[in-house]
C-alpha cells in the first residue's frame, strides 16, 4: 500500500470514529453565544493559529458572529510577547478584551496545552482566565485533548489513532469539523458564494 493510500485509510477511520455527539454540542454552545451577543475568540498556535484566522473570516461573515484571533494582529502580539512574554501572550489579550461570561474560547490544538509537561502553556494560562470569568470554552484537539478536554464545556477529541501522524490527522480534521460547524443550518445566517450560485 503506498503511503497516499495509507493515509486515506487512517483518515476514514478517523472520520467513522469522530464523537457527532460532541460536535453536535458544541453548535449549541456557539448558538448560546451568538444569541447572547457574546464573542468567540479563536486559539492557536502554529497549524492551530492558521485555523484561527480562517475560522474569525468564516464565523463572522458565514455565522454573524463576532470573533476575533489574537494572532491575526501581528503587532500587538509581538509586543506582548516582547514586553510580557510567550506564555501570558493570550490570557493579557482576553484580558484586554474583557473576555466575559457572555463569550467563548475556542481552542485549536492537537495536545490541548500541558502546565506540567511545558506544551502550549499560553493556552493554559487562556483557559484558566476563561474558567475564572466564566467564559464558554470549547476546543477541537487530538491525543488526550490535554488541558482543554479536562476543562472545556465541550471539547471534539480528534481519535488519535495513528500515534505517527497525530497532528497531521487532528490538524486535518480540525478544519474538517469547523467548516462542518459554520456550515450547520443552526450557524450559519449567510449562504456561500458557491453554494448560492445558480
Amino acid at each position: 500500500m503506498s503511503y497516499a493510500a495509507k493515509y486515506i485509510s487512517e483518515a476514514k477511520k478517523i472520520l467513522e470514529a469522530l464523537d457527532i455527539s460532541q460536535i453536535e454540542k458544541v453548535v449549541e454552545k456557539i448558538v448560546q453565544v451568538r444569541e447572547a451577543s457574546g464573542r468567540i475568540f479563536f486559539l492557536g498556535v502554529g497549524g492551530g493559529a492558521g485555523h484561527a484566522s480562517h475560522a474569525v473570516s468564516d464565523f463572522r461573515k458565514i455565522g454573524e458572529i463576532e470573533c476575533y484571533a489574537p494572532t491575526d494582529n501581528v503587532s500587538e502580539l509581538t509586543a506582548r510577547i516582547n514586553d510580557e512574554g510567550w506564555e501570558t501572550v493570550f490570557v493579557n489579550w482576553l484580558k484586554g478584551s474583557h473576555l466575559n461570561e457572555r463569550d467563548a474560547i475556542f481552542i485549536f490544538s492537537v495536545g490541548g496545552g500541558s502546565h506540567r509537561h511545558h506544551i502550549s502553556v499560553n493556552l493554559v494560562a487562556a483557559l484558566k482566565h476563561a474558567k475564572e470569568v466564566g467564559t464558554k470554552i470549547l476546543g477541537i484537539v487530538g491525543r488526550d485533548g490535554g488541558e482543554t478536554a479536562k476543562v472545556a464545556d465541550v471539547s471534539v477529541i480528534v481519535p488519535p489513532l495513528y500515534p505517527e501522524t497525530v497532528t497531521s490527522h487532528t490538524e486535518a480534521f480540525q478544519a474538517v469539523i469547523w467548516h462542518l460547524l459554520i456550515s450547520h443550518p443552526k450557524i450559519r445566517k449567510i449562504n456561500m458564494k458557491w453554494e448560492s450560485m445558480k
